[in-house]
């Protein structure tokens, strides 16, 4: 028989593993009676624990959610699992922001609680992995739990938009997602103007407000999040944008791919359309020089004035 502080460690490492259980279960698994098993359940309710409970032949309890979040019980994969996830690196040396320093005010609560065991197997962890060009973001939690709200509530945003430029544009958008990728966040949203979907980096957004409305949640594209901002992000963050022909087909063409970012697209047998992006026309220009295939540039058309006046020069020095 276990003792009743034993019984409660028990009982509630058995709701964190199943929400419900019907009292005849709950009672079978601690090897007490349903009566004992009701006073231990109002002892997790006196420590801030949310237990619902229903009457009848099958009644039995479920683990809710309260006002406070109360004391959690981990497997020990599972501890390791959240202090990878709070981060196995050093905090920064300039303090960080207030989500790293919750994050490892988070980490350093439960590395208290971890027994010798779990430590050592975290400090192997740390040993031995390593961040590379591990970049600090800018975001505060206030704006990542604005816009998650927003989208959770179908609540329509204006704000303003700062491009690569520093130019401010003002947007209107039915957010849908909010998504990270390393240390940048994003907003996936419907730009309702532009009536097209855009992906919005969360440090470049300006004053953003709800503007009351609320809005009927679209189709997301291609069905897939991560297939989309793998999509928007290859090509979305540079300044200049192109889609190019290339008379070959995907295969010849993987080696060439991995020079810049591109979506390849198969048109033909022997044609394949290329959406890429650089931050220079001039980079766009070598990468076309060596593809080795024949091509024709379809937007935009100050990419084909700039090859023309880079195959004269180029014809020029030659000659020289």
């Amino acid at each position: 028989m276990l003792s009743a502080s034993a019984r409660l460690i028990r009982l509630l490492s058995l709701f964190q593993a199943q929400r419900a259980w019907t009292g005849a279960e709950l009672a079978r698994r601690l090897e007490i009676t349903e009566r004992t098993l009701r006073r231990d359940v109002d002892r997790l309710r006196s420590l801030g624990y949310t237990v619902d409970s229903t009457s009848g032949v099958a009644g039995g309890y479920r683990l809710g959610a309260g006002n406070s979040l109360p004391p959690l019980l981990l497997e020990d994969e599972e501890a390791i699992a959240v202090a990878v996830g709070l981060g196995v690196g050093p905090a920064s040396s300039d303090g960080g922001n207030d989500i790293e320093n919750a994050s490892m005010r988070a980490l350093a609560k439960l590395e208290q609680l971890m027994p010798p065991r779990l430590r050592r197997r975290l400090d192997k962890l740390r040993a031995t992995v390593v961040p590379v060009l591990q970049k600090r973001s800018d975001i505060r939690l206030k704006a990542v739990s604005l816009f998650a709200e927003a989208c959770a509530n179908r609540a329509l945003l204006r704000f303003g938009y700062r491009d690569h430029h520093e130019v401010v544009s003002s947007r209107r958008v039915e957010p849908h997602r909010v998504v990270q990728t390393g240390q940048r966040w994003y907003l996936l949203a419907w730009d309702t103007d532009r009536e097209d979907w855009r992906t919005f980096r969360l440090d470049r957004i300006v004053d953003p407000e709800p503007t009351g409305a609320r809005f009927t949640p679209r189709r997301l594209p291609h069905g897939d999040i991560a297939a989309y901002m793998q999509h928007a992000l290859q090509i979305s963050p540079y300044l200049h944008h192109a889609r190019v022909l290339v008379h070959a087909p995907v295969a010849a063409l993987d080696g060439q791919l991995s020079w810049v970012g591109g979506v390849p697209e198969a048109v033909a047998p022997d044609r394949t359309r290329i959406q890429t992006a650089a931050n220079s026309l001039d980079a766009l220009a070598v990468w076309l020089g060596c593809l080795g295939h024949d091509f024709e540039v379809e937007s935009p058309p100050e990419l084909g004035a700039h090859l023309q006046r880079v195959a004269s020069r180029l014809a020029r020095m030659s000659a020289a």
